[in-house]
């Protein structure tokens, strides 16, 4: 193997997930390999079990997927982003290579530039059912054999691939296998060759339970069909060549002196095998390929607000990326305008000064939208669906996101602000997992409040307020802006005496009686609560040194600046200061359910379409009006 800081001409990809019962014989053998320009990279979809641990002492790279995400073209892809090699070989974790000339054997006919792809010959195990190591001679035979450019075969368990040529086709990320014949359909069909080479063999090891069986030959059925190889007419041939393999299968059996003992599990075999295809077949007809389903958007421009340092915005053209597994595409309608958007427009954001966030963005956190397509492996969510996205978003797998804490996470990004564009586009592509439905009643413009006053629930909720809660405290809010005036809202809603300070009578209007409201705050003794939203250094000082003891200070506004401090305040006077950013699914939940009995008419008076994000932001710099908003599309 070559060393780290070499360039290997051939890189091994392994799919994996708890592969640890055979993937040290498949390294075994690839020690044995004579060819040694080569790399290995083990692309893992969520091992529980000592598979990156037999990878890493073996020396291959390893390449992290979320279990959530696994489909065979993405795990591929994923892998061969991350390879070096000019030529890959693809082998199953296991699949164990027969000898030690396999990886020349099987890379060899790519060094022809005529050739795009290379399949190599496979045998079963000891372990392996009778029938499938019969099936696997009858696919595979010991003979070399042309590959018809009008039927053309391949299989990923063992096989190889130009990397120039997945560059300009990757594999298909949506079907549920046999990526490696609709790759080989694409090639051939441009005048490459498909080659197959039976020296170059492994031992496809398969243990499966009689369900996993019938499963796994139900996808290949969907995805034959998704490719074009296998359709309702096909059926018939179907059931005949399997009767006819049963009968040699059983034949076979006979002559061996085993028919007694393997009868049971020939026949059975077959039954799922073909219960499996059959049905496959059948439902894939009301099925269709999300990955192609979402072509139409990928192949339209669309326009986007993008950030590309201090002051430096424009409208864009941009193509919708490739939709992962796990990720919907939104069609925007409502994309709120809020101070950290200002921020991050004018390059003040604390965020890209300590480097978490950089240059380009698109912005744009507060939102709602039209699920247009759905990538693979999205079940939660169809098109159609009006929905918001949660702005914080974690790896969905590490313990702080377990316990619906993804501002913990070691690998957060926030939508518009670090890692992700953001909604200030037509489109914007976001995980399934944060996406959710907005319940009937609520208008798409309304349900772009959703993001504040989630952040609204998060910092309530960390301050001791909950709907559970019967105690009434006496409340001052700090602002008048759309946090103060949600939270005010929010609090007096849930039984709490309310005062709001904000110099601004418009801002003080717009509250509409609803709670009381003061254009200066006067003495702070009074009360138990205080929420800070303004952001502002001198209101947080005014606090940490006037309210009363014992109170409890929640800090909602971003950023108050560095300045001396001493904490003789808070410890001298028995006062708690909580500090509260972004927000949790539950808080989103929450926020859905709170929004039908707000009035939102005051945030919904200054809308803008996107091509007037320049009066937009100006209009949300005066802070004229409560919330400045774009319409991006709205939804067909």
């Amino acid at each position: 193997m070559t060393s780290p800081q070499d360039q290997p001409e051939t890189s091994i990809v392994i799919r994996a997930f708890n592969e640890e019962r055979w993937l040290p014989e498949v390294f075994a053998a690839l020690a044995t390999q004579r060819y040694r320009d080569f790399e290995v990279l083990l692309v893992d979809s969520g091992s529980v079990d000592r598979t990156r641990d037999i990878a890493a002492a073996n020396g291959a790279r390893i390449v992290r997927l979320r279990t959530e995400d696994f489909t065979f073209g993405h795990s591929l892809n994923v892998g061969l982003s991350e390879s070096r090699g000019r030529l890959i070989a693809i082998v199953s974790a296991h699949a164990i290579p027969a000898d030690e000339d396999w990886l020349e054997k099987l890379v060899a006919p790519l060094r022809n530039p005529d050739v795009a792809m290379v399949y190599g010959g496979q045998r079963g195990h000891a372990i392996s059912k009778f029938s499938e190591v019969q099936d696997f001679e009858r696919i595979f035979p010991e003979q070399p054999r042309p590959v018809e450019a009008s039927n053309p075969f391949a299989n990923n368990a063992n096989s190889a691939v130009r990397k120039d040529l997945w560059e300009l086709h990757a594999f298909d990320e949506g079907l549920p296998g046999l990526e490696d014949i609709e790759w080989a359909i694409h090639w051939s069909h441009r005048e490459r060759q498909i080659v197959y080479v039976p020296d170059a063999c492994v031992i496809h090891v398969h243990s499966e339970t009689w369900p996993q069986v019938r499963r796994r030959y139900y996808r290949e059925a969907i995805a034959a069909r998704w490719v074009g190889i296998r359709l309702m007419r096909h059926i018939p041939g179907e059931i005949w060549r399997e009767l006819r393999w049963c009968g040699q299968d059983l034949w076979l059996a006979a002559r061996q002196g085993r028919a007694a003992s393997l009868a049971g599990e020939i026949l059975r075999f077959r039954y799922e095998k073909t219960a499996g295809t059959i049905r496959g077949i059948v439902e894939s007809k009301r099925l269709s390929n999300p990955a192609r389903k979402a072509e139409v958007f990928l192949q339209q421009g669309f326009q986007a607000l993008v950030v590309h340092g201090p002051n430096r915005v424009r409208l864009e053209e941009r193509t919708v990326p490739s939709l992962k597994p796990g990720e919907v595409l939104v069609r925007v309608s409502h994309v709120g305008i809020c101070g950290t958007d200002v921020e991050i427009v004018e390059g003040r954001l604390g965020y890209f000064r300590t480097g978490l966030a950089s240059f380009p963005i698109v912005p744009g956190h507060e939102s709602s939208g039209v699920v247009v397509a759905l990538g693979p492996r999205v079940t939660e969510l169809a098109e159609g669906d009006r929905v918001v996205v949660e702005c914080i978003q974690g790896c969905g797998e590490c313990a702080a996101c377990r316990r619906d804490d993804a501002i913990q996470c070691r690998d957060r990004r926030e939508v518009g602000v670090i890692g992700q564009d953001g909604a200030c586009a037509t489109y914007f592509v976001t995980r399934a997992r944060y996406a959710h439905r907005i319940p009937e009643g609520v208008s798409l413009a309304q349900a772009a409040l959703t993001e504040p006053l989630a952040v609204v629930h998060k910092g309530l909720r960390r301050l001791g307020s909950t709907t559970a809660d019967n105690r009434p405290r006496k409340c001052m809010v700090f602002g008048a802006g759309t946090i103060g005036h949600l939270a005010a809202r929010v609090l007096s809603a849930r039984g709490h005496s309310v005062t709001v300070v904000d110099p601004s009578a418009e801002r003080r209007s717009a509250l509409d009686g609803a709670v009381a409201t003061v254009e200066t705050p006067g003495s702070l003794d009074g009360y138990d609560w205080l929420i800070e939203a303004t952001g502002r250094a001198a209101v947080l000082n005014q606090l940490l040194n006037e309210s009363r003891p014992g109170s409890t200070l929640l800090l909602l506004g971003l950023p108050y600046a560095e300045q001396n401090f001493s904490f003789e305040s808070i410890v001298a006077f028995d006062r708690t200061v909580v500090g509260s950013v972004g927000s949790s699914a539950q808080d989103f939940r929450e926020a859905l359910a709170t929004l039908p009995r707000i009035d939102t008419a005051p945030f919904l008076r200054a809308t803008f379409p996107l091509e007037h994000y320049d009066k937009a932001l100006a209009t949300s710099r005066s802070q004229a009006v409560l919330k400045v908003m774009l319409t991006p599309g709205a939804p067909a």
